[in-house]
């Protein structure tokens, strides 16, 4: 997963080279005081490609500080990490989460038969526009969720028939 201000893509190992994309959304969250989401540029940035890891929203009931600074509580968190949890075949046990009995993170490949809830976020931070050049923040936004079923249908194509 991967996102530069203008599109959100998603590349599985079992579609080739191909990139399924979606506009890239804008981040709701808390603002720096002066700042609101009509200064906000469209979410940009690799780091979301730690979330297939089983990082970021994935493990944001780890991160009770980082809930408060983006707008959520503690319970919201947890509620994130657990809907991860439909969208993924395994977790990673090398991020344990003591809020949810030390279970490993979501992490991993889609589900080959899913629905991916409303309430799956990505965490990240805010960037400026242009003509704010201080403005940031931090927040969720929620997957743009045409590209994973387009990723997904691909996919399903491009299995052998069995």
């Amino acid at each position: 997963m991967a996102r530069n201000g203008v599109a959100f893509g998603i590349q599985l190992s079992g579609t080739g080279e191909r990139w399924f994309t979606a506009a890239a959304p804008v981040v709701d969250g808390l603002y720096f005081p002066g700042y609101s989401i009509a200064d906000a540029a469209p979410d940009l940035g690799d780091s979301s490609i730690t979330e297939t890891a089983g990082l970021g929203g994935f493990a944001m009931a780890a991160a009770p500080a980082i809930v408060n600074f983006v707008g959520g509580t503690p319970e919201d968190a947890i509620a994130n990490t657990a809907a991860m949890g439909h969208i993924t075949l395994g977790r990673n046990g090398a991020f344990t989460l003591p809020a949810m009995n030390f279970s490993g993170t979501p992490a991993g490949s889609m589900r080959a038969k899913w629905s991916i809830p409303a309430s799956c976020r990505l965490s990240t931070p805010a960037s400026r526009t242009a003509s704010r050049a201080s403005a940031r923040s931090g927040g969720y936004y929620a997957r743009p969720l045409d590209c994973f079923a387009q990723a997904v249908t691909a996919l399903a194509a491009a299995l052998p028939e069995q």
